[in-house]
């Protein structure tokens, strides 16, 4: 599946939506980077291994992993985390952790987009992807 971010919720998450990378320790430039980026989504399986590409002019990233097990992730703003991924009520729900913080992001699929929610501290950050 291959996903790319609409403008109209570029505009909608631009303002507020990167406020959660303050709590996660993102410097200023990459919260500002990371906001203007408008990556394209390439999740993929093959067998039990889910893989998922970001792409985007400001980095490209991809993560492997089997449902329910930890991995090591290397995020776009270059965190070292533990994640783990799960299959929660049709929605993929990852959580990373590190040096005492946690995120959650949770990708569904709604009305044949995909919604992206990122939360931390209470603060939700939310993307749409049109399929491409």
């Amino acid at each position: 599946m291959n996903w790319t971010r609409e403008d109209k919720a570029i505009q909608k998450v631009f303002g507020m939506g990167f406020s959660w990378k303050l709590f996660a320790g993102v410097g200023l430039a990459a919260r500002k980077l990371g906001g203007l980026a408008r990556p394209d989504v390439i999740i993929s399986m093959k067998g039990d291994i889910v893989t998922i590409r970001t792409e985007s002019t400001f980095k490209n990233t991809a993560i492997s992993f089997k449902l329910g097990q930890q991995f090591d992730e290397t995020t776009a703003d270059d965190r070292k985390v533990k994640s783990v991924v799960t299959l929660e009520k049709g929605s993929l729900v990852q959580v990373q952790k590190w040096n005492g913080k946690e995120t959650t992001i949770k990708r569904r699929l709604v009305d044949g987009k995909m919604v992206v929610e990122y939360a931390m501290k209470g603060v939700v950050c939310t993307r749409v992807y049109e399929r491409v």
